[in-house]
């Protein structure tokens, strides 16, 4: 039984007397109305029971592609680099086109330009109002042009590139140039984007300048890099006139790494690292025997070969079966600009000795000229009665600079029958001498 309490005498309340209230009992089977309303809520009406329930805002089409990208950053930045990296392979041109060379060279010019100025209104710096509206792009433009520079030059380099060392120079340029994509990379700051500059226009005049000469050899290359040097250079007086960076800071975000990349270029050439561009290797092989031909075309070479149908990976007969009076013919065409002066290259025959190990067997000099032919200069080397064993046939330049090797194996052949020989036709173009 409910009972209210009195208020002591004096007291007084506002709050209504309670008193006892007598609730009837509901019908068997009655719906009551009483314990099926919801719960009110302040501000809400009873009448909207489902407005008191939170509910989440649905998100746009552009807010879930902006969620989705941020799920999976790292594989939208893998994706992003291989589809650059085979647009670049798809679209590059020839070594020498003039085209490429100014793209280039505007590219190398707005990076440039990009780093100067960054040192100029670092973070926190207003920049100049033609520039503000684009000012928080720059981080992107100048990875793109590192990218897009960086992938050009492994493409020049890997085409001329042979042999185990030049292979490894070209992994680590591939990776700087996956680097270049990482957020971690692009936070280590101006030292890494000054050695990766002076990195870019090195590599830019080793290759333009033989093109427009003409000629290979180590000269041209000490010019490339005092070139590149000055290009260092005239940063550094720029940064101390603006007077953003005096002494230390100078020498150690600039002149260190841009001055140290060219000093290790140079000895990486020395010691015939670096592959010879623009020189560049479009086909080799072993054969029994190489034919000149007048054809309908023009010059072709019939390259006559006893390759079995399932050694596809072969380049002729290198699984070379010798009888007496048979000759060793390396085959090779090679790629030089338009317009490239008369030049040497040698091929170096090493044999395998059961006794000594790997020996130099003898070298001979093959004249070359640059016909500026996509097929490129084709010219061929022979041996005669060479020993059973393993071969190795190495083309260089005058200084030694590896472009091509070519292994194969010799064993004799005690057959007395005729042989047949397939026949691959090696045609010209246009512009095949």
């Amino acid at each position: 039984m409910a009972t209210a309490t009195p208020p002591p005498p004096g007291e007084t309340t506002d709050a209504p007397e309670a008193s006892p209230v007598s609730v009837p009992s509901s019908p068997p089977n009655a719906l009551n109305t009483h314990s099926a309303r919801a719960p009110s809520v302040p501000g809400v009406p009873l009448g909207d029971a489902e407005d008191a329930i939170p509910t989440a805002k649905t998100q746009t089409l552009l807010e879930r592609v902006q969620s989705f990208r941020a799920r999976n950053e790292k594989w939208e930045m893998a994706a992003f680099f291989f589809v650059g990296f085979a647009y670049d392979v798809l679209t590059l041109g020839r070594i020498d086109d003039t085209l490429s060379m100014v793209q280039q060279l505007v590219y190398l010019g707005v990076l440039a330009s990009l780093l100067m100025l960054e040192q100029r209104y670092p973070e926190g710096v207003e920049p100049p109002k033609v520039l503000a509206k684009v000012w928080r792009w720059r981080e992107d433009a100048i990875h793109f042009f590192y990218g897009s520079l960086l992938s050009s030059f492994t493409l020049f380099f890997f085409k001329s590139a042979s042999g185990l060392v030049a292979l490894l120079f070209l992994v680590v340029m591939f990776g700087l140039l996956v680097a270049n994509e990482l957020p971690r990379f692009r936070q280590l700051g101006p030292v890494v984007r000054m050695t990766l500059f002076s990195l870019c226009v090195s590599m830019y005049l080793a290759y333009v300048l033989p093109v427009l000469t003409g000629r290979l050899n180590v000269w041209i290359f000490l010019l490339a890099l005092v070139l590149a040097a000055g290009v260092i250079y005239g940063m550094m007086r720029l940064l101390r006139r603006w007077g953003l960076m005096e002494g230390k800071a100078l020498f150690r975000q600039v002149a260190l790494p841009g001055f140290g990349l060219q000093v290790a270029l140079l000895v990486l050439y020395l010691l015939r690292v670096l592959p010879p561009v623009p020189l560049s290797v479009t086909f080799s092989g072993v054969y029994h025997e190489v034919k000149r031909v007048n054809g309908p075309e023009g010059v072709e070479y019939h390259l006559s070969h006893q390759r079995p149908w399932w050694k596809f990976w072969q380049k002729g007969d290198q699984s070379f079966r010798v009888r007496a009076g048979d000759k060793v013919n390396y085959f090779v065409s090679v790629f030089a600009p338009a317009g490239f002066h008369d030049y040497s290259v040698y091929v170096q025959w090493y044999f395998d000795d059961p006794q000594k190990g790997w020996r130099s067997f003898f070298r001979k000099a093959l004249n070359a000229r640059g016909t500026g032919a996509e097929a490129g200069f084709r010219t061929y080397a022979n041996l005669t009665n060479p020993a059973p064993g393993d071969w190795l046939a190495v083309l260089e330049t005058e200084d030694g600079h590896e472009i091509n090797r070519l292994s194969f194996s010799v064993e004799k052949d005690e057959g007395t029958d005729p042989r047949q020989f397939e026949v691959f036709v090696h045609k010209h173009d246009k512009r095949t001498k």
